[in-house]
């Protein structure tokens, strides 16, 4: 089985490595992202299976115009992975600066749901597939989680709607949840603070990008009856913590 896959957010962590899978694969290959030259480095690693399209996904304008613009060989989209996200900062929200929340709820909410608004007319002539990226921060709450952790959890909500309102249509719908995954994800949450990164990640055994590109590829080539509602997958290294109480003096 092989077809066309439009990957969002394509130039780093999940998205590349997903390109990569897939084109492995034999797939077609749409990678969207904000960095043009990330996606002509893909564009050079994988050749003619690779489209790059660099546009940024709360720009409806450009968006609109990506999409117009798909080559006849790339322009039937089988399978719709809505991995381009980002969570900005890591305190509590009396400490967090507004406009991060604004930009987190603008690409993690309100572009992927366009992208797959206006995706929807080819994925149901073709009954696709659509994978969303979620976290298991859309089901378990830690301190710093707060706005990120909110438009997660409408992921995974958007994606079980999705898959009720696409009842009968044959598309189906996956809502994939990781945990600790090392990849640029924290450098950016972090502002580049490259000794969080390596405080965060020492010893952990973390997810692999490569590890959520295996899962997205999996997902997506099950059989057309098959529909994997949820898949939630951490490191062995990581599991539930405590309830946390405060004490007053």
């Amino acid at each position: 089985m092989t077809g066309t896959v439009l990957i969002t957010g394509a130039s780093s962590g999940f998205g590349e490595a997903s390109a990569r899978r897939f084109a492995k694969a034999g797939w077609r290959v749409v990678g969207t992202g904000r960095r043009v030259d990330r996606l002509a480095g893909l564009k050079d690693e994988l050749g003619d299976l690779f489209h790059a399209s660099a546009f940024d996904i709360t720009d409806d304008a450009a968006t609109d115009a990506a999409l117009a613009a798909l080559p006849g060989a790339f322009s039937d989209v089988d399978v719709l992975v809505n991995n381009a996200g980002l969570a900005l900062g890591t305190g509590p929200a009396q400490n967090c600066d507004l406009d991060e929340w604004k930009t987190m709820i603008a690409t993690n909410v309100t572009g992927l749901a366009a992208v797959t608004h206006k995706l929807l007319p080819k994925l149901i002539a073709r009954k696709g597939v659509i994978v969303n990226l979620a976290s298991i921060a859309s089901s378990w709450p830690y301190p710093g989680g707060n706005v990120y952790a909110g438009t997660k959890a409408f992921v995974q909500q958007f994606s079980l709607g999705l898959r009720s309102d696409l009842h009968g249509t044959g598309v189906r719908v996956t809502s994939i949840e990781p945990g600790l995954c090392e990849s640029e994800f924290t450098l950016v949450r972090t502002g580049g603070d490259k000794e969080a990164y390596d405080r965060l990640y020492k010893g952990t055994n973390a997810l692999q990008p490569g590890d959520i590109a295996d899962t997205i590829f999996w997902v997506a080539t099950q059989p057309p009856h098959v529909n994997i509602n949820s898949l939630e997958l951490m490191p062995v290294s990581q599991s539930w913590a405590g309830w946390q109480i405060h004490r007053e003096s």
